[in-house]
């Protein structure tokens, strides 16, 4: 049988998503904890990888075993054995044909940053610190540029491993809440580091060191030795993915 999940988890102390045999992940420690409520090995799938330090609010995975268990007791089962820092929010039967990544219709990422001249100390883990002040809507005008599908080279880093860099920003908003500025993006689907580079130019532009238009040329450029560094990975978090409604999973992966 095939199984969806949610798991949320804070990235600080793990080495990203991917199965590693050097080092603490999120998917080595549920499979482990999924292997022990199925009494046998289980391999995940999940909608998108994320990088050491990157958090996750609805990371969905899927998973097959032919071992059968109510939808609560993996979620109980397997919340006994992962580290604090990780949680399953819910699991549920789907069709053999869903697929966490290839099913997904779309991601959504969060960017927090703490623009204050004060360091944080409750949020440190999970907001990048700005002591400059920020223009957020200056940043919202210009982040309108990367809309709509484009070749997002200038956003890539030299290790991706995608096929090709084009890919379509459904929708990108910047704002402030307090003292945070937040930079939400929902794609088709993102390059490696594309979010956080994203953001590493938009701050720029935000203290004025760089014009509005400037997205529009670092995109159009194409180069990504002349866009902006590529920011912490503590600010950002991995919302979910979006699945067609056919599939009947949870409203806050559905849509």
């Amino acid at each position: 049988m095939r199984y969806a999940l949610a798991i949320e988890y804070d990235g600080t102390d793990f080495l990203g998503w991917q199965r590693l045999s050097h080092g603490p992940t999120v998917q080595g420690a549920l499979e482990q904890a999924l292997a022990f409520v199925a009494a046998q090995p289980i391999e995940v799938t999940c909608a998108g990888r994320t990088d050491s330090g990157v958090h996750a609010y609805a990371q969905v995975a899927h998973f097959d075993s032919p071992v059968e268990r109510r939808p609560y007791a993996w979620m109980m089962g397997v919340n006994s054995r992962l580290p604090s820092t990780a949680a399953v929010r819910w699991v549920q039967p789907v069709d053999p044909g869903f697929h966490a990544r290839y099913s997904a219709t779309a991601r959504r990422y969060r960017y927090r940053i703490l623009n204050r001249s004060a360091r944080p100390a409750l949020d440190a883990r999970f907001v990048t610190w700005e002591r400059r002040p920020l223009d957020a809507e200056r940043m919202q005008r210009a982040a309108q540029a990367l809309v709509g599908e484009h070749d997002f080279s200038a956003f890539r880093t030299a290790q991706c491993q995608a096929k090709h860099p084009r890919r379509c920003v459904h929708a990108i908003s910047v704002h402030r809440v307090g003292d945070e500025v937040h930079v939400e993006v929902q794609a088709n689907a993102f390059l490696h580091h594309m979010v956080r580079n994203i953001v590493g130019s938009l701050l720029p532009i935000g203290y004025g060191e760089q014009a509005e238009d400037w997205m529009r040329e670092l995109l159009e450029g194409r180069d990504r030795s002349v866009a902006g560094p590529t920011a912490p990975p503590q600010g950002l978090c991995f919302v979910g993915p979006l699945y067609p409604r056919e599939f009947g999973l949870p409203a806050e992966v559905s849509g």
